[in-house]
């Protein structure tokens, strides 16, 4: 331990380091006199035991080395029982008898002496401590470590009480009022961590200061939580309790909020030819489109590369791209299978060899046919070949292209709805330390799902008060008693969305009662910046100060409910997903016995024109045959069939006697 970190540490508070090396002598060689002493002095009087010396010759000749030994045993803070005194004056003596074995002072052991002499767990530290030394000689060793050794690779040390060991260096009050700080901000957002009975924040809390060398939250900067991570200071498994320490320790304006890493991607990509690859990753960041839709984009261009480097080599430059290179990428698409020119193919087995789908060709050519236009109109590249024709969709993929919704059968999304409306706590999936989410969030995000028919990136990015009641245009409280409360109409306000801007639809009351219900109990959360309009927002749907991921339907809602209304996670139009959701409730309202319109079903589901709604409104059979019946196509050509054949001559025999009895049509109105 250095100078300058004591002094560091005394500035920090009124704490101040109960044993500073400028006071004594740190020689870091064992003196002959010193090594001699210890050995003459013997394993009694080290020990200090009932028989032992005082007056001993030795003494006087190892005061140096003794002196901050008690002194830094004397200032912890605990309570002085004989068994802890024993093992104080222990723990001393372990470290004078070492001194003379490695004939170095204790003030000159590195990190690795300390830790060999402590060892990796209680087990390690019986393998290298004497037969005599027990197991509570080793919390005062780790003490005389940090305190007289700079020690802090506490990360070695196993299933160390590192709680135990900053209260006997830095005080018990000190520590839990620190510890109380960081308890009160993240109880406030609803972290599970901010309880008294908790025990991961106490351990990686004492962990980071010990690491400091101080017991004050002023001193943890950001680096301190990197270089963390970095090192693996902590187990793997805490790194959820850090990042939570670290926003809590921001909060209070001591350090900046962790990174959170999106739109990573692959840093090595192979295969492609380097100018291509050049290109592609230029397209990837300058491009103003979503994160998802960036990769996807550079996936495609990628393997367009791949494709380049083993069909057409002389084509690596976009520049050197003809209307006779666009032709063969448009033959390659149309021929290519799942698992062509990709470079990693994990997840994909089950489809390796299969043909790929027309959207799927289709994506691969637009994604391309893009990213030449946009080099053309940048003036990059020479104007050879105009994209939107020399890449455009041939008629054959285009031909199987068009509104196909998936709706997910009425049987089945009747039993979603009745698990969801039925939803309880048991149901929810369980961590270790219990629910992740409250059952009032859970319950309110999947009746959302259910009645708001609404994409999930809006579902997780509704704000707070974005449920309003009104009656007769009249707003009214959604708690309200009184009668004309019963018929309230329920209007969600949706923000900004992936085609349009904000807008406001009615939805079913119970959606209402179910987000009125979460935002009464929801923690008071720090703003969030809505990625697509960059406002500072309080969303609805925030935990813990985190908003809630766009995948929690998909990976949490949809198979709880499905767990619960005992059908299977997929039918025979592919996984059940939350946007199948969407297209289930457009053609529900559409097939209603009082449907809506398609420009009502427009404005309710927020498209910009009528050709997108009609990818999610189907026309349901019984509605079609519903049409036709009423269309009447039998009877009306049984009734023409009536008018045709003379019945009455064919009754009354007179047919037979030569009488006309057919008739037919000459096409203007008369018959013959």
């Amino acid at each position: 331990m250095t100078a300058s970190s004591v002094d560091r540490a005394n500035r920090a508070g009124s704490w101040r380091w109960p044993v500073d090396p400028a006071r004594y002598d740190t020689a870091p060689a064992l003196r002959a006199a010193e090594k001699d002493a210890i050995i003459e002095l013997g394993l009694v009087n080290l020990r200090r035991l009932a028989r032992h010396d005082p007056a001993a010759r030795g003494w006087q000749e190892i005061r140096r080395l003794l002196r901050p030994l008690d002194d830094a045993a004397a200032a912890l803070e605990a309570p002085l029982t004989s068994h802890r005194r024993r093992a104080m004056l222990d723990a001393t003596a372990v470290v004078l008898l070492r001194c003379a074995e490695t004939g170095r002072s204790y003030w000159s052991w590195t990190d690795e002496e300390w830790a060999g002499l402590l060892g990796q767990d209680q087990h390690g530290f019986r393998k290298a401590a004497p037969g005599w030394a027990d197991d509570a000689v080793r919390p005062y060793l780790a003490a005389h470590a940090f305190l007289l050794g700079g020690f802090t690779a506490f990360c070695r040390l196993g299933s160390f009480s590192r709680l135990t060991l900053a209260w006997r260096v830095f005080g018990r009050d000190r520590v839990d009022g620190e510890i109380g700080r960081i308890r009160s901000v993240l109880a406030g957002w609803g972290y599970r961590l901010g309880r008294d009975d908790d025990q991961l924040l106490p351990m990686v809390a004492c962990q980071m200061l010990l690491l400091i060398r101080s017991p004050n939250l002023e001193d943890l900067g950001t680096e301190l939580f990197e270089r963390a991570r970095r090192e693996r200071l902590l187990p793997d498994a805490r790194g959820n309790t850090l990042h939570a320490m670290q926003r809590a320790v921001a909060e209070l304006g001591f350090c900046d909020p962790p990174q959170r890493l999106t739109g990573r991607h692959s840093a090595r990509s192979s295969g492609s030819p380097p100018a291509w690859a050049e290109w592609a990753e230029r397209r990837h960041g300058t491009s103003t489109l979503s994160p998802r839709a960036r990769g996807y984009v550079r996936t495609t261009l990628l393997k367009a590369g791949r494709w380049l480097e083993a069909e057409q080599p002389q084509a690596a430059d976009p520049a050197s791209w003809t209307r006779q290179t666009c032709a063969a990428w448009v033959a390659a698409v149309d021929r290519m299978k799942v698992g062509d020119y990709l470079q990693r193919t994990a997840g994909r087995k089950d489809q390796i060899g299969k043909p790929l789908e027309a959207a799927t060709k289709a994506a691969h050519l637009a994604a391309v046919r893009a990213f030449f236009r946009d080099l053309q109109e940048w003036e990059q590249i020479p104007r050879r070949f105009d994209p939107q024709r020399a890449l455009a969709v041939p008629r054959s993929i285009a031909a199987l292209l068009g509104p196909d919704p998936r709706v997910i059968a009425d049987d089945i999304w009747a039993k979603l709805m009745w698990a969801g409306l039925n939803l309880e706590g048991d149901d929810l999936p369980q961590a270790r330390a219990g629910d992740f989410y409250p059952l009032e969030l859970v319950r309110a995000v999947t009746l959302a799902w259910l009645f708001s028919g609404q994409r999930s990136d809006e579902i997780a990015r509704l704000r707070i008060g974005c449920i309003r009641w009104q009656h007769g245009g009249t707003g009214i409280a959604g708690d309200s008693q009184q009668v004309l409360a019963r018929d309230a109409v329920c209007l969600l306000d949706v923000p900004a969305h992936k085609t349009g801007t904000a807008f406001t639809k009615p939805v079913d009351p119970v959606l209402g009662k179910a987000l009125d219900a979460w935002q009464a109990v929801r923690p008071a959360q720090p703003k969030f910046t809505d990625r697509r309009t960059g406002e500072l927002v309080d969303l609805l749907f925030a935990f813990r100060a985190r908003k809630i991921s766009t995948s929690f339907i998909n990976n949490t809602v949809i198979p709880t409910l499905c767990r619960k209304a005992g059908v299977p996670a997929a039918d025979v139009r592919g996984n059940i997903t939350s946007h199948r959701a969407r297209s289930t409730i457009a053609s529900q309202l559409y097939n209603a016995k009082e449907p809506m319109t398609l420009f009502e079903l427009q404005a309710w589901l927020g498209h910009r024109s009528p050709q997108s709604t009609q990818f999610y409104a189907k026309i349901s059979p019984a509605t079609l045959t519903r049409a036709y019946d009423d269309a009447g196509y039998f009877s009306r050509n049984v009734r023409t069939i009536e008018v045709l054949v003379d019945r009455d001559a064919v009754t009354s025999a007179a047919a037979a006697s030569g009488e006309p009895w057919q008739h037919y049509d000459l096409g203007h109105g008369y018959c013959t």
